[in-house]
This record gives structure tokens, C-alpha cells and sequence, in this order.
């Protein structure tokens, strides 16, 4: 675990973020910002995240897993938005805040009252964010929008997989996770411009968005060429050869990028015929010509195992590595080196493991300031800090 510091030198120390999101995306977000130091007040409706109740397996207590993967450095407020008593703290809250997270569908914050031009009002330094499926205009932008229509609307579907199968989704969520990233991005780009404008602004991310922005390679082949880039399956649009090849007892990866590595790789495989092999002379000629040089490849690769193979790449330079599955990773030297695996003493379920921090701070390393917060944990403690009553605002329908 990095050493502990005192948590006011955290980077966004002091930056109170409404986490107003469910599910991934908007999580996903709030929480990086809770790892640099943010007061996140996550605002859950009377029965919570749905995430909580996700997934098809439980520990000891009713949260799921995949609600503690997105919910750490948080604190929980039930609130029902549709009550007097419920808007009411809203609003006191909202005066607090540098920045609102949602993620409802388009035109649902404007009919509950809380959307960006009335929350300004309120507070002009307010920086809103919405995520959403496929942002709050354009003819796509009240459809209802998951992960998976992100990657098939956006063209991730239709250029991932084998040329002999149908479309495959990415296992890992790029649309839900790269609009999360994206809207971090967003955000911090606007507190720091707010420091020269003196006001907040409204932000519009969205899952088709973070998809498409995502495929470098293919729109510019698409661009390039004309043609929609069809599924490789391992393989690089731009470089090969840059893929996964089988070994004698099983698969390993290895890539040469540019010229030099592979001269240095025909020289592993100590088959110099292929170096000179005038459809294997340029990357361009080797792209061209993919199919012809995995054919030749292959033959060679089964004669040898997966740690002959990677030693041998990286023993001359050639980028190389086995292909691991989650329980290989997660026990790796070098994960566990990088603090990429965490454990979190929850209240209820007692120690879990959760992701380490994906960058590093020298100076002000992140921490698990909280653990994944209980269901409204939080609520009376902070209705308290905002100086209101709560027995009015139970009889008002705030919480129960």
C-alpha cells in the first residue's frame, strides 16, 4: 500500500462532487475523483443504486460486488427528489457543491427540477455534468442507452472478433468506462477554467461518444481507405506482425511495431528468408500481406512453448508476453509491486479486494479514505453539517 498522508494534501481536497449517477459510467467517475481527495455526496434515490442490487452473486450483505467496485471514497445520502422535504436538503446541498454528476436520460433533470439552468441559479460556480447514452441532443439522444448499444451504434461491434464470425463485444466495458474518463477530463478541465471565469459550466458526455472517440485506428482507416475496417481478430490495423500467435501449450503475444523489431524478430525465429521475402520487406507490405505472414508464422510458433517463445522476444528487445487470464494477473509479482490490488475493510462484508489507483502521485498518493458506504449512511450526518432539521425533513418526505 502507498504510505499514508494527511488527506488535506490530496489534489481535489476541498471539491465537493453530487455523485447523482447509478450503475457504471457516472460511478466510475465520481469515484476517481473520490481517490484525488473529492467529497463525493452520493445522492441515492429510497431504494439506491441499482448496481446494489446487481450482479447474480452476494457476499454477506445486500450490496454486490460490482456496487463496491465503483463506489469507494464516497458517502451516501438517500434522498427522494420528489418530495418537498427531499428537495429542499437538495438545494442546500447544491449551494455547497463545485460539481453535479448525473446520468438520467435527456430531459429527466429538467422535469424534477434539477437541471443545469436552474441548479446555476443557485450556484453560478456550478460545473454540471451529464452522462448519458448518446448525449442531450442529436436525433439518437432520447434513446435509452447502455454499454452495449455504445459499442454496436458506435462501429467498436462491427471491427471486433474474427473475419469468420458475426460482430463481438468488448468483454470490458469501453463505451460505460471511457465515458467516464472522458467526463474526469471534462470536469477538471472545467475547475480549472472556472478559477479564471469565476463560474461553472454544463458538460455533455456520453457512452456512443466515449466509443467512437476511442477508435483511432479505425476511423482513420476508414478514412484512408474508404472502406469500414473489418474484425482482425488479435491483429494491429497498422502494424504486423502485432497479434497473438499459438504456442505448443498455448497462446502468447508479441509485437513488431517498426522496421528494427522486425529485423530483430525474424532474427529470433532464425528465419532470415522471410526478412528478405519481397511481401514481408515494409510494415506496409506486411499489413498488406497479413494472412500470407501468419501462415508462414504459425508452423514455427507450435514447435516451442509460451515461456520459450516470450523469453526469447524479450531476451532481443521484441515486445512479448503470455496472455493472462484475472487470476494470473491479480496473483502477478508485478501487480501486487504496483498496488493494484487493494483490500477495504467494509463494515459488513470485512475485508475486500478491490482495483489499486491506474496512475501514480509521487507526492500526494491516493487513498481508500472510505470504504463503499452503506445505503444512506451519511444522510443525518450531513443533513446536520447543512443546518437543517431532521425530523422536518422526514415528515416531509426527504428520507424515511
Amino acid at each position: 500500500m502507498p504510505s499514508q498522508i494527511s488527506t488535506s494534501n490530496l489534489p481535489l481536497t476541498g471539491l465537493r462532487i453530487i455523485d447523482l449517477t447509478q450503475v457504471m459510467a457516472g460511478p466510475f467517475c465520481c469515484m476517481m475523483l473520490g481517490d484525488m481527495g473529492a467529497d463525493v455526496i452520493k445522492v441515492e434515490p429510497p431504494k439506491g443504486d441499482q448496481t446494489r442490487a446487481a450482479m447474480g452473486f452476494r457476499m454477506k450483505g445486500n450490496d454486490s460486488p460490482g456496487f463496491f467496485a465503483l463506489n469507494r471514497n464516497k458517502k451516501s445520502v438517500v434522498l427522494n427528489l420528489k418530495s418537498s422535504g427531499g428537495m429542499t436538503m437538495f438545494i442546500e446541498l447544491v449551494k455547497t457543491a463545485d460539481v453535479l454528476v448525473e446520468n438520467y436520460r435527456p430531459g429527466v433533470t429538467k422535469r424534477l427540477g434539477i437541471d443545469y439552468e436552474t441548479l446555476k441559479q443557485i450556484n453560478p460556480k456550478l460545473i454540471y455534468a451529464s452522462i448519458s447514452g448518446f448525449g442531450q441532443t442529436g436525433p439518437w439522444s432520447q434513446r435509452p442507452g447502455f454499454d452495449l448499444m455504445a459499442q454496436a451504434m458506435s462501429g467498436v461491434m462491427s471491427a471486433m472478433g474474427h473475419p469468420d464470425m458475426g460482430p463481438v463485444k468488448s468483454g470490458v466495458s469501453v463505451g460505460d468506462l471511457g465515458a467516464g474518463l472522458f467526463c474526469v477530463y471534462g470536469i477538471l478541465s472545467a475547475v480549472i477554467g472556472r478559477t479564471k471565469s469565476g463560474t461553472g459550466q454544463y458538460i455533455d458526455a456520453s457512452l456512443f461518444e466515449a466509443a467512437l472517440s476511442l477508435s483511432i485506428w479505425e476511423t482513420t482507416e476508414f478514412w484512408a481507405t474508404g472502406k469500414s475496417p473489418q474484425p482482425l481478430g488479435t491483429a494491429n490495423r497498422m502494424s504486423a506482425p502485432y497479434q497473438a500467435f499459438m504456442a505448443s501449450d498455448g497462446m502468447f503475444v508479441v509485437g513488431a511495431a517498426n522496421q528494427k523489431l522486425w529485423e530483430l524478430f525474424c532474427d529470433v525465429i532464425k528465419r532470415p528468408e522471410i526478412k528478405e521475402d519481397p511481401r514481408f520487406m515494409t510494415n506496409m507490405d506486411r499489413v498488406a500481406n497479413r494472412s500470407q505472414l501468419e501462415a508462414e508464422l504459425k508452423p514455427i510458433f507450435i514447435e516451442q512453448n509460451v515461456g520459450f517463445w516470450v523469453a526469447k522476444f524479450l531476451n532481443y528487445g521484441v515486445p512479448a508476453g503470455p496472455i493472462n487470464d484475472f487470476e494470473q494477473v491479480l496473483s502477478a509479482d508485478h501487480t501486487l509491486e504496483r498496488n493494484m490490488v487493494l483490500e477495504i475493510n467494509h463494515p459488513v462484508e470485512g475485508p475486500i479486494k478491490s482495483l489499486g489507483f491506474p496512475v501514480k502521485l509521487q507526492d500526494t498518493p491516493q487513498q481508500v479514505r472510505l470504504p463503499p458506504p452503506l445505503l444512506g449512511e451519511h444522510t443525518h450526518e450531513l443533513a446536520i453539517e447543512l443546518g437543517l432539521d431532521t425530523n422536518k425533513l422526514r415528515a416531509e418526505g426527504a428520507f424515511e
